[in-house]
């Protein structure tokens, strides 16, 4: 008997291909896509490439439809605006700059998504990202590695990934460029062969997620004072909503030179900025943990960290507290290192774990 996988279709390109491939690998394949629009939110959600937009299910119910599998809708967006939307909003208002894919992932994809293809009687759920996934003899678990494809490679949304959601989980395009992906979906004549990549946050059609958050919670953004590292008042702000650590442009004040973005406080509601040179750190303290390659960090170890999704991994020490937070030295200073986002450990192209920045040292 064949195993059954459930799909995790979103539309585009990825995930039909990955739908297709697992085909031609003898699976049987049942395609799903997670209603996540809410026609409440602030400008909708109706977005070219977005993966909430009702594009997407029309998209997705006709690569199944070429490809001869059942499909099913899944209404999620109760939970993904409770889990991800509030969230997102929450964190900005904090003075933080959140991922939510990065929750989107651990709350609903890899939670609830698997729960649904449980209950669909599926013997694994798959997803289009571009990462590898295998079970490592030595170590005794399963294990994350980068993609083939560096470009796309999207290991570190999915470094909270547990145990048993990577025992139960397939990514068919871990071992695939991205154009060799456009490639196949053309040779299958799928109509989503050279759709658009989705944006970047899928609930924010114009990404101007200050002006989201001023729609989705009237009255909760207030303006303040931009002051400098020795908080000598300098102009005002619009609302913390409306910058992030390391920004220079849309400040609004004259000083003899460029000023960035060094620091966000809620408590005060205000910027601290200072020169370049100021927001450059030698380290963090990351909170909120999750290891794959290993149970826990017992011991100081050598590794890449990755401080966000656009960045490199670079050098690091990564040293365990007793409170079970980490410390994270670089071997050179980084910049811009902003709370709320992602850590993510590396060694080589295995995928350690990662956590949530707390904070920069």
């Amino acid at each position: 008997m064949k195993q059954r996988v459930i799909m995790a279709m979103s539309g585009g390109v990825d995930s039909s291909v990955a739908a297709a491939l697992l085909l031609e690998q003898g699976y049987e394949v049942i395609g799903v896509t997670m209603q996540l629009w809410d026609n409440d939110l602030p400008y909708g959600t109706e977005v070219e490439g977005g993966c909430c937009s009702l594009s997407a299910v029309d998209d997705a119910r006709v690569v199944a439809n070429t490809l001869g599998i059942p499909y099913y809708v899944l209404n999620m967006h109760a939970l993904f605006r409770e889990k991800v939307i509030d969230y997102f909003v929450d964190e900005y208002l904090k003075g933080r700059t959140p991922n939510p894919c990065i929750v989107c992932n651990k709350s609903v994809k890899f939670d609830l998504l698997l729960e649904k293809a449980a209950s669909l009687d599926g013997d694994f759920l798959a997803t289009g990202h571009y990462v590898r996934r295998s079970f490592d003899a030595d170590r005794g678990r399963f294990v994350l590695h980068r993609g083939v494809d560096m470009s796309k490679d999207q290991s570190y949304v999915l470094y909270g990934m547990t145990q048993p959601q990577l025992a139960k989980t397939l990514f068919p395009l871990g071992d695939y460029t991205k154009a060799a992906i456009r490639e196949k979906a053309a040779e299958l004549g799928l109509r989503v062969a050279s759709k658009p990549d989705s944006q970047e946050i899928c609930f924010v059609p114009d990404q101007d997620y200050g002006r989201f958050i001023e729609d989705y919670q009237p009255g909760a953004v207030r303006p303040g004072n931009i002051v400098d590292e020795s908080g000598k008042v300098l102009g005002r702000h619009r609302g913390i909503i409306h910058y992030t650590i390391g920004q220079r442009k849309g400040l609004g004040i004259a000083a003899p030179e460029p000023l960035f973005v060094k620091e966000i406080r809620p408590e005060t509601n205000e910027i601290v900025v200072g020169p370049a040179e100021s927001v450059f750190f030698e380290g963090l303290l990351a909170n909120e943990l999750n290891w794959i390659a290993w149970e826990d960090l017992t011991d100081e170890i050598e590794a890449k960290a990755k401080i966000r999704y656009s960045a490199q991994p670079v050098p690091a020490l990564i040293k365990p507290e007793s409170d079970g937070r980490v410390r994270v030295e670089f071997e050179m200073p980084q910049r811009a290192v902003t709370p709320g986002q992602a850590v993510v450990f590396y060694q080589d192209d295995l995928v350690l774990g990662g956590g949530t920045i707390e904070r920069a040292l």
